[in-house]
């Protein structure tokens, strides 16, 4: 049995960490600003442990389009970090999409669903109004390596049964690049069957090195491009391994180039600014302080029996909540992030 620990606590929402964010204004008209966003280390544990890079949510921006969280982590070998050992935590409010390269996770959660996430699959939980999950790489595992990224959920869905669903995504050549759309939709691209709640996209792209995608985009959307490998160009910018690039609506297309020397992977996210004031405060999304009280309430109550509202599984030690903070927890919108 696994035992929580500071590695699971981490793993899951924390907004204690500073961030690091540089603005590029590479305007050649109105609305074309680029905000290369650097990741903030996040550690899953002690030594030999897996360390996260953390992009969104940040100082200054609490979202993208829809788009809430974004974790990203590997390549690791599982001998030298131990692997993922996330044991039951609970989600309210938003969906949480898993995207491997490489591995395999095992995914348990209240509603009854047990799955296994693998590469080029997205698994994508609606927690709605509540749900607890696991994640645990599968003994197999020699390499993990992937994201996890989470999606708010607007008013009229977030208080809807919890769910699980999965589905290929199918990758699609353009020019001697290739894209697969893994939930949502991108013009000019078959959309992902997956059940969403607002208008917006998440793809993966790779582009041979010396080569340049040219991606359709909507124009009243803004879009976020996290860089796995290589280096990419975005409107004469590079954006390094590892970093995100926000992009602000005003854009019809984006031109990605990959470096001369390295392929480029990266995910695209991207979709409707995200018009209502949220409170984000570890695992649960909200709209209020005491809306969040309750929540933790709820799930400390039911540590080991379950509750009405997050249901229970018991394969694992569930992890207890930490403490509300001393300060009132704020909603913030669009450009601000939330207190923890």
């Amino acid at each position: 049995m696994f035992a929580p620990s500071v590695r699971a606590y981490r793993w899951c929402m924390s907004r204690l960490d500073s961030d690091i964010e540089s603005l590029l204004d590479l305007s050649t008209g109105p609305r074309r600003s680029v905000l290369v966003i650097d990741p903030r280390l996040v550690p899953l544990g002690g030594l030999r442990a897996m360390t996260v890079r953390r992009t969104l949510p940040h100082r200054g921006r609490t979202t993208i389009g829809p788009w809430c969280f974004v974790d990203h982590y590997g390549p690791d070998e599982v001998v030298n970090t131990g692997g993922m050992h996330v044991p039951p935590h609970p989600h309210t409010g938003l969906q949480t999409l898993s995207w491997l390269f490489s591995g395999v996770v095992e995914h348990h959660d209240s509603t009854g669903v047990n799955a296994l996430v693998k590469p080029g699959t997205a698994t994508l939980m609606t927690a709605g109004r509540g749900v607890q999950h696991s994640e645990v790489s599968t003994p197999e595992t020699t390499m993990l390596h992937g994201v996890q990224l989470w999606v708010v959920l607007p008013e009229g869905a977030r208080h809807q049964a919890p769910h699980c669903d999965s589905e290929p995504a199918h990758p699609h050549q353009v020019g001697a690049s290739t894209v697969s759309v893994f939930v949502g939709s991108l013009p000019g691209f078959p959309g992902s069957l997956l059940p969403t709640y607002n208008e917006m996209s998440g793809a993966e792209i790779v582009i041979p090195a010396g080569q340049t995608l040219t991606l359709d985009v909507e124009q009243g959307h803004e879009y976020g491009v996290l860089v796995d490998t290589g280096t990419i160009t975005i409107d004469g910018v590079a954006v390094s391994k590892h970093q995100l690039a926000y992009l602000e609506p005003g854009h019809s297309s984006l031109a990605l180039s990959a470096g001369s020397s390295e392929s480029v992977r990266a995910v695209v996210i991207g979709g409707a600014p995200f018009p209502e004031n949220i409170v984000m405060w570890w695992n649960f999304i909200g709209r209020t302080h005491e809306e969040i009280e309750v929540f933790r309430s709820e799930w400390q109550d039911g540590l080991e029996t379950g509750s009405e509202r997050f249901g229970h599984l018991a394969h694992l030690p569930a992890l207890p909540a930490p403490e509300m903070p001393s300060v009132r927890l704020k909603p913030r919108g669009q450009s601000t992030t939330s207190q923890s």
